[in-house]
């Protein structure tokens, strides 16, 4: 028989207090002021938006729109603007690609090589959101002007043959207004949004995992593909989303830098609402955009795997 000698009773009434009516509501006081902020600038101008999109198509600013329910709205706007709707996808993809190589190249050597001057290098990745997204995009017309050095030294290495084999440049070659000058302003104005992330995944990194795989004979190729990288995916994930999806709906580097043949479906949205004021055809091509992006995103997410790091 076990001895229960020397074994406190159990007090009923030592159990823990009820925390206080107050405290329970303090976590929902504390989300309230974000849950207003979404709630003015986000719910409520979506429901506009998404309200706009099933105007009565004949309707117009100086006559008014009746809300009719029209989801033939939706048919119509990807009927006439799926060629932007695809240049916008394939312009977004190209840059964010593009962001990725570079971005990863500059954060692994900022996380891993850069010693005493990594802060440095971060300040200066960051130091073009001191300037105007405008003038930065302006800028760009004086690198790729046609009498720029930058033209010059592309004709050269027949760079720009290159380029106009693959669909990216005229014949004449020029690369401003052409479809690199916009993916190159893409790729130019969203890298620190895919270069923070990644430095921030690969500065968790440790150290002693990479030296463990060359300790067991693993080539610096090798180990890259299969410690680094992998360990960096989280930053992969978050850079490539918060580059894609805005670079989709850019439309400022398509006007600049681009010409009538490289109008993204931001443009045409930008001209139906300001310039046509037709609210309709624009509110339906808005959310068919979110729409679109947040299934790519979705698949991107599920198809990677990782559902867990995001």
């Amino acid at each position: 028989m076990t001895s229960t000698a020397g074994i406190a009773p159990a007090n009923p009434h030592d159990t823990a207090a009820p925390a206080p009516r107050g405290r329970k509501l303090t976590g929902y006081w504390l989300i309230l002021p974000a849950a207003l902020w979404l709630g003015v600038f986000f719910v409520i101008p979506f429901y506009s938006l998404v309200s706009s999109s099933l105007f009565d198509p004949n309707g117009s600013v100086l006559t008014g729109y009746d809300m009719t329910w029209h989801f033939a709205n939706y048919f119509d706007a990807i009927n006439d603007y799926k060629a932007q709707l695809w240049r916008s996808i394939w312009y977004a993809g190209i840059a964010t690609l593009a962001c990725l190589v570079i971005g990863y190249v500059l954060a692994y050597a900022i996380a891993f090589k850069a010693g005493r001057w990594k802060n440095l290098m971060l300040v200066l990745v960051i130091a073009p959101f001191f300037t105007s997204f405008l003038l930065r995009t302006l800028s760009w017309k004086l690198i790729l002007a046609d009498d720029g050095w930058v033209v010059g030294f592309a004709q050269t290495i027949h760079l720009t043959n290159l380029l106009n084999f693959i669909g990216l440049t005229g014949t004449d070659d020029r690369l401003l207004a052409t479809p690199f000058a916009v993916i190159a302003g893409l790729t130019y104005n969203f890298l620190p949004f895919m270069v923070l992330p990644l430095y921030a995944s690969l500065e968790k990194i440790d150290v002693r995992l990479i030296e463990a795989s060359s300790d067991l004979y693993a080539s610096p190729i090798r180990g890259f593909f299969k410690v680094t990288f992998p360990l960096s995916l989280p930053g992969v994930v978050a850079g490539t989303l918060l580059t894609f999806i805005p670079a989709a709906g850019d439309y400022i580097n398509a006007t600049l830098l681009g010409n009538t043949n490289t109008k993204m479906v931001g443009n045409v949205i930008q001209s139906l609402f300001t310039t046509q004021g037709d609210y309709a055809a624009a509110g339906a091509l808005s959310v068919t955009l979110m729409a679109i992006i947040v299934g790519l995103v979705l698949v991107y997410v599920r198809t990677s795997g990782t559902e867990d790091l995001v």
